[in-house]
């Protein structure tokens, strides 16, 4: 059996699982707390020195990390339904937009960086949602101006189809909301994000739907 390793609120455990719900394979979770440090142990190293997640063990023992990675691994070895579209020109664009997400915004965002502000940089706790918030604007009037403009967009950032942009959009916007940014700025994102969860897949893939949520 495929293992998820992984966190309940991690959004990029969030997106492997959406991409897993969306490829219909069946899979067990195994919970590594990041609040407890458990990402920090032993046994979560040997899996994933960078002391992070997700890592995914396949069912025929291959172990991958990094969510991006993971998703393109699924999409390769699972191609129906596609994450990416046909067209390399629309793979560039979905790539893109799925980078603004995991490469601009989450990593700026995410349990560790917050950690280091509050405890090594000792900000209070208003200097550290002014810095979550900050990115959050950064990065979504970015996304926001780029899927109002472009060609391509539909009921999902591309298309009618969930790609590996949308994978990565909803668990961003989950964490904003979980901060209470402020979204009413992002009418297209909010509609998008509609209809993604409006999907079976997304639906099982919440964090409030998993075993270690609490």
């Amino acid at each position: 059996m495929t293992t998820l390793y992984g966190y309940f609120r991690s959004s990029a455990a969030y997106r492997v699982r959406i991409a897993l719900n969306l490829k219909g394979l069946d899979y067990d979770q195994a919970p590594v707390n990041l609040v407890k440090g458990e990402q920090r142990g032993e046994a979560n190293l040997a899996r994933h020195p960078q002391g992070m997640v997700p890592t995914l063990v396949t069912d025929n023992g291959v172990q991958l990390t990094q969510s991006l990675a993971i998703c393109e691994y699924l999409d390769e070895k699972h191609p129906e339904p596609p994450l990416l579209p046909a067209d390399a020109a629309g793979r560039a664009r979905v790539r893109a937009l799925a980078q603004v997400v995991a490469c601009e915004i989450h990593p700026l965002n995410n349990l560790r960086v917050l950690k280091y502000l509050v405890r090594e940089l000792e900000v209070d706790e208003d200097a550290k949602l002014a810095w979550y918030r900050h990115w959050i604007i950064e990065g979504f009037d970015a996304l926001e101006t780029l899927l109002k403009r472009e060609l391509g967009t539909g009921d999902f950032c591309h298309g009618d189809t969930p790609t590996l942009a949308d994978i990565c959009l909803v668990p961003q916007v989950f964490n904003a909301e979980r901060f209470e940014c402020d979204l009413s700025a992002y009418p297209t994102l909010r509609r998008i994000v509609d209809h993604c969860n409006a999907l079976e897949a997304f639906q099982k893939a919440a964090p409030g739907e998993q075993p270690d949520a609490v």
